[in-house]
């Protein structure tokens, strides 16, 4: 066998675009999805409809996961008509959802009894970075499957990473969100620092972007605030339920991270106010409201 045959669960705003690379990449796939107009988009790309994770799993060498949460991953692997039930001894599961170390490890022992191996695998880059295929992955699990899986996820991505055993790509990930969102916190009040000066906030963000303070988060989202663009890449309530599950890690080890935090309460200032489907950028409503000033504001 050439190449492994590929199941993909979970078509939202990641998995879509991953589905395409693998498929530009000459895999053949099998997709399923709970709502039927993604998996109707991806078998416009080329892909087969599965009609279950069991039935995905069954047709499938390699089986990814890539939906919400840990109860989501649970449910499509291991509830009725989950992964578990379709797949044959030999095949891996990767999960490239992000979710709780400790969840990551129940799921795997679970699968390890019936001969299914499994990586921890969650990316990051968002959506750009999953059309383009330059996501950054983090995989947990044993080595050996992870470089038997390394062609796949090379049709992804471009900086993939064997952190360590079962749940450590999953913490990395959880690593990876708490600078994210301090980098999100920053470039927000950067820019409202520049616009209640006024100066241009673009012409700020041109000129400290290129120096020490650049990061992806300048250069990609920062300019989406300037414009007011708050379509998301990556939506506010899902960067939360990230969040829960550095605190939740961080509360295991009583460890504080002060400034994970203070971003969550940022965001939930935005949900409040009916913004969890926004992207994480509208992070600067937050500051808006705490200032009484709009950098859209003209005076």
């Amino acid at each position: 066998m050439d190449q492994p045959r590929i199941g993909f669960i979970g078509l939202g705003i990641m998995g879509k675009p991953m589905c395409a690379n693998l498929l530009k990449a000459g895999y053949s796939l099998t997709v399923w999805n709970r709502s039927q107009p993604s998996i109707d988009t991806v078998v416009g790309y080329g892909a087969a409809a599965g009609e279950s994770p069991a039935d995905v799993a069954a047709k499938s060498d390699v089986i990814i996961t890539m939906v919400t949460d840990s109860p989501d991953v649970q449910k499509v692997v291991l509830g009725p008509g989950g992964v578990i039930e379709g797949a044959r001894s030999g095949a891996t599961l990767i999960d490239m959802t992000t979710m709780s170390p400790s969840v990551t490890r129940e799921i795997a022992e679970a699968l390890s009894a019936k001969g299914i191996s499994m990586l921890d695998a969650p990316v990051s880059g968002g959506d750009v970075g999953a059309k383009a295929g330059t996501l950054s992955i983090m995989v947990g699990g044993e080595a050996e499957v992870f470089e038997r899986c390394l062609p796949v996820f090379q049709a992804m991505g471009k900086n993939i990473i064997h952190i360590g055993p079962q749940g450590a790509g999953q913490t990395t990930k959880l690593c990876n969100q708490i600078a994210v969102a301090l980098n999100m916190l920053a470039g927000c009040e950067a820019i409202m620092l520049a616009a209640r000066s006024g100066i241009d906030p673009k012409k700020m963000l041109d000129a400290i972007s290129a120096g020490a303070a650049g990061s992806w988060m300048l250069s990609n989202l920062a300019p989406r605030i300037v414009q007011g663009d708050y379509a998301p890449g990556f939506m506010i309530r899902l960067a939360q339920k990230d969040l829960r599950l550095v605190l939740e890690a961080a509360n295991e080890l009583q460890l504080p991270l002060p400034g994970t935090a203070l971003m969550n309460q940022m965001w939930r200032s935005v949900e409040a106010e009916g913004g969890g489907d926004l992207g994480t950028q509208a992070a600067i409503k937050a500051l808006e409201k705490l200032a009484s000033f709009s950098i859209h504001d003209t005076e």
